[in-house]
């Protein structure tokens, strides 16, 4: 992956995961550890506001079909 490119969720995991068992294995050069640690940082940040960002869409989405449901929301363009 590019450094610019955004990464998918699931790439970003895999990635986190990867470099979370170099430093646990050892494997980890030591002159690396403060870069790897840094993209860890970042990854994680990701990852956390992709989850949220998700998690308000799935409730926006949740609310419409509750309000379609109930017939509050006569439209049927509303999405």
């Amino acid at each position: 992956m590019k450094k610019n490119e955004e990464p998918t969720y699931q790439k970003a995991i895999e990635e986190l995961e990867s470099i979370v068992s170099e430093i646990e294995r050892g494997d980890m050069d030591v002159d690396l550890l403060a870069e790897k640690v840094k993209r860890a940082a970042f990854l994680s940040q990701y990852c956390k506001k992709k989850l949220r960002k998700t998690g308000e869409e799935l409730k926006v989405l949740l609310e419409n079909i509750d309000r379609d449901e109930t017939g509050d929301n006569p439209d049927p363009t509303f999405l």
